[in-house]
């Protein structure tokens, strides 16, 4: 059936398609077992094997011995049995050997056709397997064309994929340009074979450049604590030295600048900021809204956010343009960070002394300590809870904290506000207008009455 020599067939095949002999071999049994049991009978009992010392796959169907045949199919007489095993005995099960030269043109279309399919799915298992095992190292391909968006990359014994999500924005490929991504995942797509996922984006792939490019981070001696990136404008990293003598963040940048400049160029001129790792949150916090200065920071452990207050000419800087630096800042270090400027602290900072010291007994000694511990306005006071002004420093006992707590309220009943307090002219404008808002809407009301009677009328 076949023309060439099948051990020559099988180790051409399995060169050609870089696999392992055993594969092939297992494929071309079950191809020949299967065009067997199409000619004998799917319930026969039968099995392929490849016998190298004749080059040839032998095929045998398993009958059970027995003194009188009931079932030539199934059955073998003792009498011959014993000519193909001497030992062989009643109720034995014992392999007749067949004539696969039998096989006609169909049966020979049919192994050809469970060959392909086999070596096909081993192949999809064997990418699946190396590529899987490759997730997380850096890879090259050529790209080969763009289809509904994604970038489809050869890989040499594979096509990967770089959907849009994690290509960098503004970055286009023409077909045969190299390109390096990050293996992201490797799915086993049991009808298509295995689709290996690429990514140019995803911040680990930054951390990976710089594995390659800094032998002290593969080298362990600096680690790489974390990773922000808005893929294609800006990206920040925190390192952390184990060794007291090595530079962290030196290390990275390297000299004059050449092993970041080399990890930018592969991002197309995305700009990356090497932060200094702390295990301090408001220090590392400082570090990471480099280079703006930081004059003060305030921590809320409940909400996990921070007040960072800055000197009014550093507040574009520590946003960054369009809001990039806080941002990633934020992702770095993992807490929500609010910028202030110090000109809007000591306006919040006066206006929260002139409100509490309109309570009677109230110094600005005083005032400072219930702003500092959240109490920005006597409205804030009066509804308060008589435990929760205990703790606030000065205040000492419950008779002067329910004291406070009532003579706020007397200020409320006043009709006295923080506003009226702080910027009179301000709120009589806007009573002013409130006021020629309501006279408006009752004009209006009253066109629609007389409207409506002469309707009716």
């Amino acid at each position: 059936m076949l023309q060439q020599s099948l051990g020559r067939l099988i180790e051409q095949v399995a060169k050609d398609r870089g696999m392992n002999k055993k594969v092939i071999i297992e494929a071309l049994e079950a191809a020949f077992l299967m065009a067997a049991k199409k000619k004998y009978g799917l319930t026969k009992e039968i099995e392929a094997h490849f016998n190298e010392e004749i080059d040839d796959i032998e095929l045998f169907q398993f009958k059970t011995v027995v003194g009188k045949i009931q079932d030539e199919e199934m059955e073998i007489v003792l009498k011959e049995a014993k000519k193909l095993d001497p030992e062989a005995t009643v109720g034995d099960s014992i392999g007749v050997k067949l004539d696969a030269k039998k096989f006609g043109r169909i049966d020979a279309q049919t192994v050809k056709q469970v060959i392909t399919q086999k070596v096909l799915e081993a192949e999809k298992d064997l990418v699946y397997k190396e590529y899987f095992h490759r997730k997380g190292e850096i890879i090259s391909g050529i790209v080969r064309r763009y289809e509904r968006g994604n970038v489809m990359v050869d890989l040499g014994k594979t096509e990967a994929i770089i959907p849009p999500r994690e290509q960098i924005p503004g970055e286009n490929f023409r077909s045969g340009d190299r390109v390096q991504a990050y293996i992201l995942d490797v799915q086993d797509a049991t009808t298509r074979g295995a689709q290996v996922v690429l990514s140019r984006s995803t911040p680990l792939y930054l951390i990976k450049l710089f594995e390659l490019e800094v032998p002290e981070v593969s080298e362990g001696i600096v680690i790489i604590k974390g990773a922000a990136r808005e893929p294609g404008f800006r990206s920040k990293i925190s390192v952390y030295s184990k060794d007291s003598d090595v530079d962290a963040v030196g290390a990275c940048v390297g000299v004059k600048g050449t092993r970041v400049q080399n990890v930018v160029q592969e991002l197309r001129g995305e700009k990356i900021d090497i932060v200094p790792w702390s295990d301090n949150d408001m220090q590392f916090v400082v570090n990471a809204l480099a280079p703006a200065e930081i004059s003060k920071v305030i921590i809320d452990e409940v909400n996990h956010s921070m007040e960072v207050i800055v000197p009014d000419d550093q507040l574009s800087l520590a946003i960054g343009k369009k809001g990039q630096n806080v941002r990633l800042a934020m992702q770095l270090a993992g807490w929500k960070l609010d910028i202030i400027t110090e000109s809007k602290i000591l306006e919040r900072t006066t206006r929260a002394k002139k409100s509490l010291t309109a309570i009677p007994r109230v110094n600005e000694t005083l005032a400072m300590g219930l702003y500092q511990n959240g109490y920005d306005t006597f409205e804030d006071v009066a509804k308060a809870e008589v435990k929760d002004l205990l703790q606030v420093p000065g205040i000492g006992d419950e008779e002067k904290a329910k004291s406070l707590k009532q003579e706020a309220q007397v200020l409320m009943d006043q009709g006295l506000t923080t506003d009226k307090l702080v910027n009179p002219k301000r709120a009589e404008e806007q009573v002013s207008a409130s006021a020629e808002t309501q006279k408006e809407e009752v004009k209006e009301e009253i066109k629609e009455e007389k409207k409506d009677a002469a309707e009716k009328n």
